[in-house]
């Protein structure tokens, strides 16, 4: 058995199937990429998962495997620093033990003789070698190198800056200087490091003695650093030149936008400067672009009656569907992944979005520039002209963004936005706010999903306890029942959460809606309507969760609590 490819193995193991090898080996032939080996094929056809694939290599090898990506898998840092990042990086190897003059070595090729060869003249050690995904040992390798690294990156930087307290510095002086290393590296190990803790953005804050520097994760900003402040010139310059803004201008507000590796996934770093009293503050939002897929609606975390109501809203053929919430709730997933479904070789689908998030194959995307007059009615005015069958709007800003959507519906295509809305039934309201004529509302509205983002609450660490009858009442039931809250540990880097989950809320626009609508029907009309034709409030999914023991009281407050 032994002997045997390790394609053949699987199929004898009855991992995958024949037709499954034979499809992973045509992959192989007719790709011919340096580097790749087999297992890369059966991982990135979908066959097994790059853990599965590994626990079989290292079974056929008889080796140990181990899961980096494991939280309670510890890593010696000391035995880490026995390896240089460079021959570590080289080889994609991460030593991960010591045990006296033995040295285990973590990799995903472990039967490369010269690999180990390399380690033992390198170290003067016996090396042990243990089987690892390349992806973990990737991401185990950029974390642990950097974090070793933080604090002499720091070091450096401010030692450079040392003495030197005039901050008004000549732009050019700043640019010369800037092209050096430690400030460059100052720059890429902040990204890195708030991508690996899987922060949203990051907040480069100037104060008189120090900059402060914070990541949001999960919806909450932590802090990740402090600098000296006399960094901070050179830092927020630095960040201005990748970002393609003018380094002279300190006056007024500037956009830029860059493009980062990160262990293997290429992101889209969206930059924002504002000018401050102490200087200029900084704000970088993280998107991950086509390296990571565009969801399935199956994935957006709505209950089965919620998935229900979505599947029929994007069957109808013509008309407005519009997602709502605040900032940072995940409508653009929602739309891309409505999107996704919709997207047909037989239909036309043109988006205008600013900017546009992540590229999907088989779809025209636009991209909003207001500075060449490329505004979101301007591009929805040509692109009516481009015989479209879906159409998505990034967002309805203004009446006339609003009217030229609404009069496409009408006219038979599927139109697809977003608002900035409380709930479903406010989104009405705010559409005949906006100058939109009621009857034109009724008329092509399908329906609304409201939504956002809810913390998932701990596993390991979340504690129970019996609900409160003022608890009740906000969860709409009788009886107490178990709840669970919050408390930390190191699996979730004590926040008590890990990761989150979208509570929705879907209106959909009946002919009785619609008749509510015409008749320039109010929010509380409408929401009232929309409960007797079985639409669940934000409150009541949110509710389900706590029930359950998904999410804590905390969350249901902060995110549906009204006076």
């Amino acid at each position: 058995m032994k002997n045997i490819p390790i394609g053949q193995y699987m199929v004898n193991e009855g991992i995958i199937t024949d037709e499954q090898l034979q499809a992973a080996l045509d992959a192989k032939k007719n790709d011919n990429t340096p580097g790749k080996f087999f297992g890369d094929y059966v991982v990135e056809l979908g066959f097994v998962t790059d853990v599965q694939f590994g626990q079989v290599l290292a079974r056929k090898n008889n080796l140990t495997f181990v899961d980096l990506d494991d939280p309670e898998f510890a890593i010696d840092v000391e035995a880490v620093k026995k390896i240089p990042e460079a021959l570590a990086r080289k080889h994609t190897i991460i030593a991960i033990k010591i045990t006296g003059k033995r040295l285990t070595v973590a990799s995903y090729d472990p039967v490369n003789f010269y690999i180990f060869e390399d380690i033992k003249v390198t170290t003067g050690m016996d090396v042990v070698p243990v089987l690892a995904t390349k992806a973990a040992i990737t991401k185990a390798i950029g974390k642990i190198y950097s974090n070793a690294n933080v604090g002499n990156v720091i070091s450096s930087v401010e030692d450079q800056f040392k003495g030197d307290g005039d901050v008004d510095e000549d732009a050019a002086e700043i640019a010369e200087r800037v092209d050096n290393a430690p400030i460059v590296k100052l720059c890429t190990t902040i990204v890195e490091n708030s991508f690996r803790a899987d922060a949203t953005d990051i907040h480069i804050e100037p104060f008189k003695t120090y900059t402060r520097i914070r990541i949001r994760v999960n919806g909450d900003l932590i802090e990740l650093m402090n600098v000296s402040n006399v960094v901070h010139n050179s830092l927020i310059t630095r960040i201005k030149i990748i970002s393609g803004m003018n380094i002279a201008e300190k006056r007024v507000p500037q956009d830029g936008r860059f493009t980062q590796v990160v262990d293997g996934t290429t992101l889209d770093v969206r930059v924002s400067n504002l000018p401050t009293v102490n200087g200029e503050k900084c704000v970088i939002r993280i998107l991950a672009t086509g390296d990571v897929g565009v969801r399935k609606i199956t994935d957006l975390g709505m209950t089965d009656y919620n998935y229900d109501r979505f599947s029929r809203l994007i069957k109808v053929p013509q008309g407005v569907m519009l997602v709502t919430g605040p900032t940072g709730s995940g409508k653009t997933t929602t739309l891309y992944a409505a999107l996704g479904e919709l997207a047909k070789p037989n239909v036309n689908v043109i988006t205008v979005e600013d900017p546009v998030e992540k590229n999907i194959e088989g779809i025209n995307q636009c991209q909003v520039n207001a500075k060449a007059g490329m505004t979101f009615a301007a591009a929805l005015r040509s692109i009516l002209r481009q015989d479209p069958d879906i159409v998505m709007v990034g967002e309805m800003r203004d009446q006339e963004t609003a009217e030229i959507a609404i009069r496409a519906a009408i006219t038979g295509h599927m139109v697809l936005s977003t608002l900035h809305t409380n709930d479903a039934a406010s989104t009405v309201t705010r559409l005949v706010d906006m100058g939109v004529a009621p009857y034109m509302v009724a008329t092509s509205l399908i329906g609304i999903v409201a939504q956002r983002l809810c913390k998932v609450v701990c596993d390991e660490c979340k504690t129970p306890r019996v609900s409160t009858e003022e608890e009740n009442e906000l969860l709409g039931i009788s009886e107490s029942v178990t709840i669970y809250d919050a408390c930390g540990c190191p699996k979730c880097n004590n926040t008590g959460y890990t990761g989150r989950t979208a509570i929705h809320e879907i209106l959909l626009c009946t002919p009785t809606m619609a008749s509510l609508i015409a008749a320039d029907g109010k929010t509380d009309a409408i929401s009232q309507l929309a409960r007797e034709e079985g639409c669940k409030l934000l409150r009541d999914n949110v509710a389900e969760l706590v029930q359950v023991g998904r999410t804590t009281m905390d969350e249901l407050v902060k995110l549906t609590f009204a006076v």
